[in-house]
């Protein structure tokens, strides 16, 4: 048999994950305990009446923010991403997003999600295509891009997509994550092989990348590879299906579950390290995390398997309307809307679905005193 690769000189741009030693290392292997990761908030746009709903904005990132502060966890709130419609918003409501948001949190750092523009009749990839939205963003401080996938640039070949990120990068001013993802959100999309993450990795622009994928462990392939080599680039989980393992992994979590779940999350993220920063009742001695994590893991992942399941497409792209249920739910937003223009929407019984998906986190929160999940 093959022996796997594990020396990067020997990857090549036709190279599978399975072939290297990073796609069959244990998540126990990589536990950290230690490691006080950030969590990266995919915002929700709410809407009432077909508009914004500026209010339920704000008053649901100012929860956020006072969840992160409890737990003394990092918070970044990433904009205009999926959970914040940017396939639905013009540049006119993209760019009025970020200016009410720096308005309202003049120090609070964000990651703006940015696609390409104006690409739907173009037969090949024009890096260009990202520069409308990238100079919206890139007129704040204290800020990071999020360059998310096109269709195009997906279709690349490996060589021709490693261009094109770096092409796009030679307009870029802030830091950057790169993102990839699968099917299970956009049907063209293909997560990146090693050979590729290795390349977008070592530039200097990309300091990290998202990796939202709900069917294989891609999170732990690059956790392992950028672990293993030492790589200068963070990956950051998007799996809303696996929330726990880039707690128990000691890296970033950046999810549009962070919004319906964002007490439980901080809560876990404290309860899994060994020196903790909230709540000492609950330690049982010095230098101990709490066992009772594990069923925190449990319930909120329960709760997020509903938030994102799968419709008859097997997308779970429709998860934005169940999240604004929940928020609606919460007393956080005025309406549990949809942008009017987005066709990804539940069907008529979606508040009682998330009413009952509460049920089992709510009663962990009151458990174990987690404030601000409407058990307390």
């Amino acid at each position: 048999m093959r022996d796997l690769i594990s020396d990067p000189k020997d990857l090549t741009p036709t190279t599978r994950w399975q072939e290297t030693v990073w796609a069959h290392t244990a998540e126990e292997d990589l536990a950290d305990h230690t490691t006080k990761a950030r969590l990266c908030v995919a915002t929700l746009l709410p809407f009432q009446g077909g508009r914004p709903d500026w209010d339920g904005f704000v008053k649901s990132v100012r929860w956020m923010q006072e969840c992160g502060e409890h737990y003394g966890v990092e918070m970044v709130f990433v904009l205009n991403a999926d959970t914040g419609y940017i396939f639905e918003l013009d540049n006119a409501l993209y760019a009025e997003v970020l200016k009410r948001f720096r308005a309202e949190f003049p120090t609070q750092r964000f990651i703006a999600g940015v696609t390409a523009r104006g690409a739907e009749q173009d037969t090949e990839f024009k890096a260009a295509r990202y520069r409308p939205l990238l100079d919206l963003a890139q007129q704040y401080d204290n800020a990071e891009v999020m360059i998310m996938t096109s269709r195009l640039l997906n279709q690349l070949e490996p060589e021709a997509r490693r261009d094109a990120y770096f092409e796009i990068a030679e307009s870029i001013t802030l830091p950057a994550i790169a993102h990839a993802l699968e099917p299970s959100f956009v049907p063209w999309a293909t997560p990146y092989e090693p050979w590729l993450l290795h390349e977008i990795a070592h530039h200097p622009k990309y300091v990290g990348g998202k990796i939202s994928t709900l069917d294989e462990p891609h999170f732990l392939y690059w956790a392992a590879m950028c672990r293993d080599l030492r790589l200068p680039f963070a990956p950051h989980s998007g799996d809303d299906y696996g929330i726990p393992t880039a707690i128990r992994l000691g890296l970033p979590l950046l999810i549009g579950a962070g919004v319906s779940a964002c007490p439980l999350i901080c809560a876990a993220r404290d309860m899994w390290l060994l020196d903790s920063v909230a709540d000492k009742k609950f330690k049982t001695g010095s230098g101990r995390f709490d066992t009772r994590v594990y069923k925190l893991f449990e319930a909120f992942q329960s709760f997020e398997d509903l938030v994102f399941r799968l419709d008859e497409k097997m997308s779970a792209a429709a998860y934005k309307h169940s999240t604004a249920h929940v928020l609606h739910q919460l007393g956080l937003i005025a309406a549990p809307e949809p942008h009017p223009d987005c066709r990804d929407v539940r069907g008529p019984e979606e508040a009682l679905r998330m009413a009952e998906a509460l049920r089992r986190p709510r009663r962990m929160a009151k458990r174990l005193g987690i404030p601000n999940f409407g058990a307390d």
